[in-house]
């Protein structure tokens, strides 16, 4: 688990394909104080295994399936990626919970400045645009951040200067492809609401026992 509060910014150093995936190695660009092999690290949102650590270098492993769903099969050596550790239970919890299981890669249709700040508007599938709420949660390329507002399948968010700068989204501009994970706890909320009305459904159906519990069966 995450918060998406990026810890720093790493560079892909190495890349092969290995077993249907990809193997990375990334040099991030700050100490890995107390490093553990296996232990999880998000990189731009996607959360992967970190192996073969040695200093500020580690190895990673790509799945398919991640492949499939974020943009890491496009990195290039030298990339920039956002790097964060695994979330401690002693840890303030900053951004928000973040699984770093990315749900799908959405579109910057525009970037443009106000004062200080720097507005973004992106797109994604609309499947996904539900889950999207006006002030609430998402996930950028591992950063956390707050939706400005959101219609249709596009919303909105506002960068301060200091996530810019610490993060690799002062990097994007219109047309580039991102990571994006939707808040978890919507999905958790609509399955819930989902099975519930099911079982009202089925609880409300005429059958043999409705029929007997009302005297129409003995």
């Amino acid at each position: 688990m995450f918060t998406g509060i990026i810890q720093g910014i790493g560079k892909v150093v190495e890349k092969r394909p290995a077993g249907g995936g990809m193997v990375f190695c990334l040099e991030a660009g700050f100490d890995l104080c107390d490093p553990e092999e296996g232990e999880s690290i998000a990189v731009n949102g996607t959360c992967l295994t970190a192996r073969e650590i040695s200093g500020r270098r580690f190895l990673v492993d790509v799945s398919p399936e991640s492949l499939s769903r974020t943009g890491l099969g496009s990195l290039e050596i030298g990339s920039r990626v956002n790097l964060e550790r695994a979330l401690r239970l002693s840890d303030r919890l900053g951004g928000h919970l973040v699984s770093g299981h990315v749900d799908a890669q959405g579109r910057v249709e525009e970037r443009r400045a106000a004062g200080d700040f720097t507005l973004f508007t992106f797109s994604l599938d609309e499947g996904l645009a539900r889950y999207i709420i006006e002030k609430g949660s998402i996930t950028i390329n591992g950063v956390s951040l707050t939706v400005n507002s959101c219609r249709g399948n596009r919303f909105s968010v506002s960068i301060i200067p200091h996530t810019l700068a610490v993060t690799t989204l002062g990097d994007l501009k219109t047309g580039d492809l991102v990571n994006i994970e939707v808040d978890i706890i919507g999905k958790y909320v609509e399955k819930l609401l989902a099975e519930q009305s099911t079982t009202s459904r089925r609880e409300g159906k005429i059958n043999p026992a409705f029929l007997a519990a009302h005297g129409f069966l003995k």
